[in-house]
């Protein structure tokens, strides 16, 4: 099922400033049972992603009610949510007459081995580097080239993701996901002032660990932080938690703290 601005169809006008410039923000929703997962969330990003970026955003009430009815078609799926500045002239300058393009797309799950969890995944380093700009951070626009071109990096399998850093040499998050590291029972996770995406799961996590009185901190980490970590952990909307128990060639337990925290999340209501 694809709605592109309340319609089902499966083509956009190519003066789309999504497709000519990536001129957009998108969001990639869990299905569960035919109920997007923490969709507040999600929606509360978009929106702010469209202030920061002044594109006029889609009526509220719309685009949950287009949302939740391409989610009952389905029990379990990943949906993906793309909202352009919409159709304008060529150049770079937006069109004072532009109306906002929508759209509302589901497809398969993808393919995890349900021991994931137990027997946590290997991750590497990228040699794609992040280009710092302060105004895009934390908002999930169009423009993915620099996660593009790292993951296509490698091919392995048994690599499930890279750890993406700055061009100051900081780490700041996954191909595809947040990170966070566990130091004698302290949490932290990358400061995402300059680059990277805030994730929702990310939010979740330290919302979660803050009600259980776990301390988090949001800071600027090193791959010698992260490589004198006790536990690591991936998070992002679909995965949920992936435990790091091989960075390159350094090897990591799944500790007590990362389970906890799976934990809670299994029992959360969302």
């Amino acid at each position: 099922m694809v709605l592109i601005n309340g319609i089902e169809q499966t083509s956009i006008d190519y003066r789309d400033r999504g497709l000519q410039y990536g001129d957009g923000l998108f969001e990639t929703i869990l299905i569960n049972n035919g109920t997007p997962v923490y969709l507040e969330k999600h929606l509360n990003r978009l929106f702010l992603g469209c202030q920061r970026l002044a594109i006029a955003p889609p009526d509220h009430q719309k685009l949950r009610d287009e949302i939740r009815s391409v989610s009952s078609l389905t029990q379990n799926a990943v949906q993906k949510i793309i909202v352009t500045r919409g159709v304008g002239g060529r150049g770079y300058l937006p069109s004072d007459d532009s109306n906002t393009t929508r759209i509302i797309s589901t497809h398969p799950l993808p393919e995890c081995p349900g021991d994931l969890f137990t027997r946590g995944i290997s991750v590497r380093i990228c040699q794609t580097r992040l280009g710092q700009n302060p105004f895009l951070a934390g908002i999930k626009h169009l423009n993915r080239l620099e996660q593009v071109l790292a993951r296509a990096e490698w091919g392995d399998s048994d690599i499930k993701e890279g750890l993406l850093l700055d061009t100051s040499n900081n780490v700041v998050e996954g191909t595809m996901s947040n990170l966070f590291c566990v130091k004698d029972g302290q949490l932290y996770t990358p400061i995402i002032d300059q680059c990277g995406v805030e994730g929702i799961m990310r939010s979740v996590v330290m919302d979660l660990v803050c009600r259980h009185n776990i301390e988090v901190e949001c800071v600027q980490l090193t791959l010698d932080d992260v490589a004198r970590s006790d536990e690591l952990f991936l998070t992002n909307s679909i995965i949920g938690i992936w435990p790091v128990t091989q960075l390159e060639n350094q090897s990591f337990a799944i500790g007590s703290v990362t389970r906890e925290i799976k934990r809670w999340i299994d029992q959360e209501k969302f």
